[in-house]
C-alpha cells in the first residue's frame, strides 16, 4: 500500500507506532519513530496510537504526523479491529508497529486479519513463540534450549510465599506477569511487592531465585526463518528505581551474542526481541526475561551503526533487508527528561474525539 513518491525516489510508507508514554518506565514508541525518521532506504509518514491523552508522543509533532487514540488490549480483539479499520480507511498504513506486551496478545490472534483484510503488515512472533517465552514458562524454555534461567514459580496469593522461603533463601525477586520485578530480602518485603505487583498487573506472580551479577541486554531483530538480522549487547550504566536503564553503552561480549544466534536459530524467532541477562562473576549467562519487541533504548543500536527499525519494515514489506553482522562499542545513550509545551486544545482534541 504505498502511499506515495518524493522527489529522491525512495517510497514513502505510513507507519503506525504503539507505545508513545515518556514515563519513568519509558514506551518503546518514540524511540522506534526516531530509528524510523532515520531510515535510509525511505520515507514515513508517522501514525502514533495512544491509550491514554497525556501521553508525551502525542504532542511531539516533529516526530508523529497524527494520533489517534486506541481501545486497550482488555476491550477485545473485535473492538481493535473496527477501530483500526476505521483509522486504516483514512490512513492507508502499511506496517504496525506494536510496543507493549499486553497488547501483543491480541495483535497476534489479529495479524493475518489485518494483513488480508486491511493490508497491514507486522513483524510479530507467532502465538507459540510468545507464550513459550513468558515468564511463568521461562524456565521450561531455557532447559529445552540448553540455555541457564533462574529457577521460578507462580504464585496466586500471598499466603504462598512464606512456604517457598526455604526453597529461595533471600534474597529472591517478586515479578509481575506483564511488567515490573522487585527485590525483597524480607518475607514482609516479598508479601507487600506481591500485593503491590498483582494488584498493578493481575495473578499470577513469579517467585525468581535471585542472581548475582551485572545486568547485560541484548536489543535484535530475526527474521523468522532462524537468522539474526541485528544483535546490540548494552550494559547498564544508570538504573532507575523502577530497574530501567536510565543510561547505558554498547558492549563486547562475543558469548552474549553466541547465546543470541542459538536462541534465535532454535526457535526461529520472528521479529524483535530483547534479552535481559545476568552475567554472574564467573562468566556465567542466565537469562532473565525475553520481551517480544524492541525495548525502550533501541535507538541506541542505531547509533552504534544498526537501524534494525529499519531492517524490519523491510523485511515485512518484502524489500531487501539489511542483516549486521557489526555495531560500534562503546556508544552510550544517557535518558533525560523534556518539558514539553502544549497548546490545551490539543489536549480537549484528543481527549474528545480520539485524534488528533
Amino acid at each position: 500500500m504505498l502511499s506515495m513518491k518524493l522527489n529522491d525516489n525512495k517510497p514513502t510508507y505510513t507507519i503506525a507506532v504503539t507505545g508513545l508514554n515518556a514515563i519513568d518506565s519509558p514506551g518503546p514508541g518514540v524511540p522506534v519513530i526516531r530509528a524510523l525518521r532515520e531510515a535510509t532506504s525511505f520515507n514515513v509518514r508517522i501514525i502514533g496510537l495512544s491509550y491514554e491523552s497525556l501521553e508525551p508522543g502525542i504532542y511531539m509533532h516533529d516526530l508523529v504526523d497524527k494520533v489517534y487514540q486506541v481501545p486497550y488490549p482488555a476491550a477485545g480483539t473485535q473492538v481493535m479491529f473496527d477501530r483500526f479499520k476505521y483509522i486504516n480507511d483514512i490512513e492507508n498504513i502499511d506496517f504496525l508497529f506494536p510496543n507493549f506486551d499486553a497488547e501483543l496478545f491480541n495483535f497476534i490472534k489479529l495479524e493475518e486479519q489485518m494483513k488480508k483484510e486491511l493490508n497491514i503488515k507486522m513483524l510479530i512472533p507467532t502465538m507459540e513463540q510468545f507464550e513459550a517465552r513468558n515468564k511463568v514458562n521461562l524456565y521450561e524454555y531455557g532447559k529445552k534450549h540448553g540455555i541457564k534461567v533462574p529457577f521460578a514459580k507462580m504464585v496466586y496469593a500471598a499466603h504462598e510465599i512464606p512456604t517457598l522461603i526455604s526453597e529461595f533463601g533471600f534474597p529472591l525477586v517478586i515479578k509481575g506477569k506483564f511488567y515490573d520485578a522487585k527485590i525483597a530480602y524480607t518475607t514482609e518485603q516479598a508479601m507487600q511487592h506481591f500485593n503491590k505487583i498483582s494488584s498493578q498487573w493481575g495473578l499470577p506472580v513469579l517467585v525468581q531465585e535471585f542472581v548475582h551479577g551485572t545486568e547485560v541486554n541484548v536489543c535484535g531483530v530475526s527474521d523468522g526463518q532462524g537468522k539474526l538480522m541485528g544483535a546490540v549487547p548494552m550494559r547498564k550504566l544508570y538504573i532507575t528505581d523502577k530497574g530501567k536503564a536510565w543510561a547505558g553503552v554498547t558492549i563486547s561480549d562475543k558469548k552474549l551474542i553466541d547465546m543470541t544466534k542459538k536462541l534465535v536459530k532454535a526457535t526461529n524467532w520472528n521479529g524483535p526481541f530483547e534479552l535481559e541477562v545476568m552475567k554472574t562473576t564467573s562468566e556465567e549467562y542466565y537469562l532473565i526475561e525475553i520481551n517480544p519487541r524492541f525495548p525502550a533504548w533501541c535507538y541506541l543500536p542505531v547509533g552504534a551503526g544498526q537501524n534494525q527499525v529499519e531492517s524490519a519494515v523491510n523485511l515485512a514489506l518484502g524489500n531487501k533487508a539489511s542483516y549486521y553482522s557489526k555495531y560500534d562499542i562503546g556508544k552510550m545513550f544517557i535518558r533525560y527528561s523534556y518539558d514539553l509545551i502544549v497548546n490545551m486544545n490539543e489536549f480537549e482534541k484528543i481527549s474528545t474525539f480520539g485524534e488528533l
